[in-house]
């Protein structure tokens, strides 16, 4: 049994926003195209081929989308996929789709779709309206806080699967408290905090938006006790990486590849079907090969097996520090320094962190395990 999971991105870096921080805007200016264009219907038919191949008779298959905005391909390109992922799926092997957008072209005809099809949604909303507007302008550059709270009140209206997605770079991070409980109002009842990424080549805290160490520890941190507290009164709200670091305690396997120790969970698609091992690494350097290759050769390869590699060689820190169990080096996005002397630009923010909350993340741990079957 094997469990394909693909990253898609079928509007490449296309977008109807501009936000200020856009890491595949930046990624994408760094490759030799800068946009594949829209995917077509053969090239998202061989992604779905090739993903039931790498799957097998008895496994399972992911089918992820992003961007760029992945809804700029339309909706009638989500309705053939779903509807060739039906007809191909000859093994009747269980399927999961999700998807990640800004919202905007969102409707009741989109979470119609997206609810026949159980999608699970991620909607981006970077914590109240002042914060949203700063950074996530619409291509006018008219805030659109209004517009996205608007579809993510549609979608729990339709039952759709949703959580929000709030990337905290250096301005969010002073208002952890109020970022937190504005997007618990929204209802969803499930939030990811990812760090915002400086742009590539650029020295770490260069832009006026940089996320500093410090900064990030202080927002965990901040999160984190409004959290715990939700958690005391019965109240309990997800977040992603609290989550992870509950299920680590726990001997659990983490949700989130940044969590995990490894890079190499998952294949990226762009536009035009060419392959990545990583949303974060969409570049010519990295690029494996083609959906219309053999995807058991392209994850057994050279590429590959050099990108898997490199996770595997942590900061020199994570050796002698007490928290590696729960942090396992981080996401190697964030390392910098030559690869005899790496080390993970937001470590001190995990240090403040878990210094401050790890005796409550493993009563958590220590109470969920008592309160498993047996």
């Amino acid at each position: 049994m094997g469990y394909a999971n693909i990253l898609i991105k079928p509007a490449s870096s296309l977008c109807n926003m501009r936000c200020r921080y856009c890491f595949y805007a930046d990624e994408s200016e760094h490759r030799m195209l800068k946009s594949m264009g829209i995917m077509t219907r053969e090239t998202a038919r061989q992604t779905i081929d090739a993903m039931f191949a790498l799957a097998g008779k008895r496994g399972e298959v992911s089918f992820s989308f992003q961007g760029g905005e992945p809804t700029i391909a339309g909706l009638d390109f989500f309705r053939d996929f779903t509807a060739m992922v039906a007809d191909r799926n000859t093994s009747g092997l269980p399927v999961r789709f999700s998807i990640q957008t800004n919202g905007l072209n969102l409707n009741a005809e989109w979470a119609d779709l997206l609810h026949a099809h159980r999608f699970m949604v991620g909607i981006s909303v970077d914590g109240d309206r002042t914060l949203h507007d700063r950074f996530r302008p619409d291509a006018a550059g008219n805030g659109t806080w209004e517009r996205v709270t608007e579809k993510v009140a549609l979608l729990l209206e339709k039952k759709v699967e949703t959580n929000i997605l709030c990337v905290v770079n250096g301005q969010t991070a002073q208002s952890p408290k109020k970022v937190y409980r504005a997007l618990k109002a929204l209802g969803t009842g499930y939030l990811q905090f990812i760090p915002c990424l400086d742009p590539l080549g650029k020295p770490r805290g260069s832009m006026d938006w940089s996320l500093t160490a410090e900064g990030y520890g202080r927002f965990l941190c901040g999160v984190f006790d409004d959290w715990y507290r939700d958690w005391e009164r019965g109240q309990y709200v997800s977040v992603r990486q609290f989550d992870d670091w509950v299920h680590l305690a726990m001997g659990m396997p983490p949700g989130t590849c940044a969590s995990s120790g490894q890079c190499g969970g998952y294949l990226v698609a762009e536009a035009d079907g060419s392959l990545y091992p990583c949303d974060f690494y969409v570049l010519d350097e990295w690029r494996l090969g083609s959906v219309a290759d053999d995807l058991k050769a392209l994850l057994t390869g050279e590429t590959m097996r050099r990108f898997r590699q490199r996770s595997l060689r942590k900061p020199r820190k994570c050796a002698s520090c007490r928290y590696f169990r729960l942090c396992r080096g981080g996401c190697p996005r964030d390392w910098e320094g030559m690869p005899e002397n790496l080390e993970n630009g937001l470590c001190a923010a995990f240090q403040m962190f878990f210094d401050y909350a790890a005796e409550r993340i493993l009563y958590i741990a220590s109470l969920e395990q008592k309160s498993r079957p047996r």
